[in-house]
């Protein structure tokens, strides 16, 4: 029997972006899956309904046809704990689902006995590359990031040499070289600017000169498991925090993007740092919404603090939906295939990627 899969339009304010697009259906469908889609899922990402009708897709008018019979629901962001409640009982989902950060969702999931499969809990492994979403979104949060620096910044990035005199590089700081800080280091460097990154981590020196930036050495090491920083103890953040509030007297553009899973943002940057700085400076808070690695960010908004503009953009990867959506979309579909049998569903609990992803954590 085909499984079915089901794909209803994102729900979560600002989501643009679609787990699934007409490539990644036309690989489902060609794998023997029934793929039912609700009209009008791809509209904010640019993909037009005939682009999945020709894909092989059965389009429907509304969330609860195209979910209701689905044997393996795909989605960006989870839906609304009602909606969920409405799968049918022991369906599979596979999306960003922080089950955890929502009760009532959580409930849902049980109550139902789904298998949900939260990507953001996938395994970091090499296997695991070419399905994480973490990564793929990170890259295009990065990218933004620079442009919306760029953007609010009263100077020019690059160097020019003009009639009326020479024009230097701006000053770029990048805080954190996970995927978002290390896009942010490219973006930046491509656009002319004199880039600096900061990482704990001593390792990611390599990568920062290898994309032309300079790796900003404070003295202070983090290193932690699975290419994560830990937390830093207080004497240490202390330390962290003088040098790194020396060296922003002389940064024109601060992009911030330290994270650390499932926590709250480092905080790194202080208000003090920030009276600190030149008046003009910009800082572009990538960790808005999980706290700011700056002290005086708030999420989704731009503020002015004392001629220093912080400003702290939500859903960036969003933001680039039609490219966020084909990377997530083919992370998706490389999940998706761990899952689709023979004969229907099948969930390999053997296989480390399914065993630990899915959610609840499965017993022993």
């Amino acid at each position: 029997m085909a499984v079915r899969i089901g794909i209803a339009r994102e729900t979560a304010p600002g989501e643009r972006r679609v787990a699934l697009t007409p490539e990644t259906c036309r690989k489902l469908v060609a794998a023997g899956a029934r793929v039912t889609v609700e009209r009008g899922l791809g509209v904010r990402a640019h993909f037009a309904d005939e682009a999945y009708a020709a894909a092989g897709a059965n389009l429907v008018d509304d969330a609860a046809s195209a979910l209701s019979d689905a044997d393996l629901v795909l989605c960006v962001q989870a839906p609304p704990p009602a909606v969920l409640a409405t799968l049918r009982e022991g369906a599979a989902i596979v999306g960003q689902l922080q089950p955890e950060a929502d009760p009532a969702r959580a409930e849902a999931i049980r109550t139902r006995r789904l298998a949900a499969f939260p990507l953001e809990r996938l395994p970091r492994t090499t296997r695991a590359q070419a399905m994480d979403v973490l990564s793929s979104q990170a890259g295009m949060a990065g990218y933004k990031a620079v442009l919306i620096a760029a953007q609010l910044a009263p100077r020019f990035f690059p160097m020019l040499t003009t009639a009326a005199g020479t024009i230097r590089p701006s000053k770029v700081l990048v805080v954190g070289a996970g995927v978002a800080g290390l896009q942010a280091v490219a973006t930046a460097r491509r656009l002319g600017a004199q880039v600096e990154c900061f990482d704990v981590r001593p390792e990611t020196r390599e990568q920062i000169e290898s994309l032309g930036g300079r790796f900003l050495d404070l003295g202070v090491s983090a290193a932690g498991e699975g290419g994560y920083a830990r937390a830093l103890d207080d004497e240490e953040r202390a330390e962290q925090q003088r040098r790194l509030g020396e060296h922003l007297r002389g940064i024109d553009v601060i992009v911030c993007t330290a994270a650390v899973p499932g926590r709250p943002a480092p905080r790194i940057i202080t208000a003090e740092m920030v009276a600190g700085m030149a008046p003009g400076s910009v800082i572009v808070d990538l960790a808005a919404g999980t706290g700011g690695n700056c002290e005086l960010t708030r999420p989704g908004e731009t503020l002015d603090a004392s001629g220093v503009t912080v400003a702290g953009p939500l859903d960036l990867a969003s933001s680039g939906a039609l490219h966020a959506s084909e990377m997530f979309a083919r992370n998706v579909f490389n999940f998706a295939s761990l899952l689709l049998g023979e004969d229907g569903l099948r969930c390999d609990w053997d296989d480390e990627l399914v065993a630990k992803t899915v959610w609840p954590p499965r017993e022993g």
